[in-house]
């Protein structure tokens, strides 16, 4: 016996009828920011200074960005240094969202984990390599860099 014989025929032709699907199933969602922890951008354009950050061994393993123009504070990660790089983000990024809230602009949170030295005073894992303060061109040259690899456009 088959699926649909267990339906009438009004029934079967309701549902197998052509009908649009509701709009919420075809329309473009409008995402908007409801709440969260403030937070500087992330990416942009223009050149950068950042700051390096080294793991208890000395090795550095990532670097801190910012741009005023952008409001773009970031972590720019080596890949060589692997998952500590990713790991070590976080108090870095809790004193990054401190200076946000209490309206610092980029450089000058910048400066201020320049002069903290490092990521959590009870247990420091990491910290700003001192005298690494340095400019780049753009966020491309930074990766270069660190080691990542470029990003490629994909072709339209």
């Amino acid at each position: 016996m088959r699926a649909w014989t267990a339906f009438s025929d009004v029934e079967f032709t309701l549902m197998s009828t052509d009908r649009n699907p509701p709009g919420y199933m075809t329309e473009d969602l409008q995402l908007r920011e409801i709440s969260g922890p403030p937070s500087y951008k992330g990416i942009t354009d223009k050149s950068v200074d950042y700051i390096a950050i080294a793991n208890q061994s000395d090795v550095i393993i990532a670097y801190i960005y910012a741009n005023n123009e952008d409001d773009v504070v970031g972590w720019q990660v080596r890949p060589a240094a692997g998952h500590e790089a990713h790991s070590a983000y976080y108090p870095w990024m809790i004193k990054l969202r401190d200076c946000k809230a209490r309206g610092l602009r980029p450089s000058a949170a910048l400066a201020e984990l320049v002069r903290d030295e490092i990521d959590a005073p009870a247990n420091p894992r990491s910290h700003v390599v001192p005298g690494s303060r340095q400019h780049a061109v753009g966020l491309a040259a930074l990766k270069q860099i660190a080691g990542a690899p470029p990003i490629v456009a994909k072709p339209s």
